[in-house]
């Protein structure tokens, strides 16, 4: 069974279609990449699936533009309600994204998410998804504050683990640093950095996968 990569666009694609697993472009959402995974799952088993792409930087990461980031755990921070300024989550709410068991939209990730990260010098750590991107250090800060450690934020992974999750396959989430999360300062993007370093991500967790197998 290959791998399978989902990735949101197909210039994402592009740098990964000459490796040894099976490519996917999912469109850009945490609806559309855990509808596209599932789909491709029944289609197709694999022993690994991995969300790539490139991704923003939290300030408070210490990462910058051609940087990479390897997921411990993969988290959809936006599941929830306000109640007023306060922010409640799905554990503390009471709800859960599974119907028969208790979960809050935090995946774990693959075993050896850390022995990409050493291999590539990447930081490893938590990944966030949100269906809208950050555009304030307000904001940013304050999803700093409930996810401590907090790398990059994408708008895919967390679909992606979900539908990865009921197909009882592990996940992996490698996210290259195209900007920093914050004001939107779209001339600054560093995009081919980016993609160079996802590849690297992603060619070392498939090294990695095919050393177990």
């Amino acid at each position: 069974m290959l791998p399978l990569i989902v990735v949101a666009t197909h210039a994402e694609a592009e740098r990964l279609l000459d490796l040894n697993a099976r490519v996917i472009v999912c469109g850009v959402g945490v609806v559309a990449a855990a509808l596209a995974t599932a789909r491709a799952l029944a289609q197709e088993k694999a022993g690994l699936v991995i969300s790539a792409g490139i991704g923003g930087a939290y300030p408070a990461s210490g990462l910058l533009p051609g940087d990479l980031a390897v997921s411990s755990e993969i988290i959809q921070a936006d599941l929830g309600a306000w109640d007023g300024d306060q922010f409640l989550d799905f554990g503390e709410l009471g709800l859960s994204i599974l119907p028969t068991s208790s979960h809050t939209g935090r995946f774990p990730a693959w075993h050896l998410a850390s022995e990409v990260a050493r291999r590539t010098g990447a930081r490893l750590g938590p990944t966030l998804t949100l269906s809208s991107v950050t555009g304030s250090l307000k904001t940013a800060a304050f999803l700093e504050t409930r996810f401590p450690g907090a790398l990059t934020e994408g708008m895919e992974g967390a679909g992606i683990a979900h539908a990865a999750l009921l197909a009882g396959v592990p996940v992996l989430e490698v996210r290259g640093v195209s900007n920093a999360v914050g004001p939107r300062d779209r001339p600054a993007w560093q995009i081919p950095q980016a993609l160079a370093a996802t590849r690297k991500g992603v060619a070392a967790a498939l090294e990695v996968w095919l050393e177990i197998c």
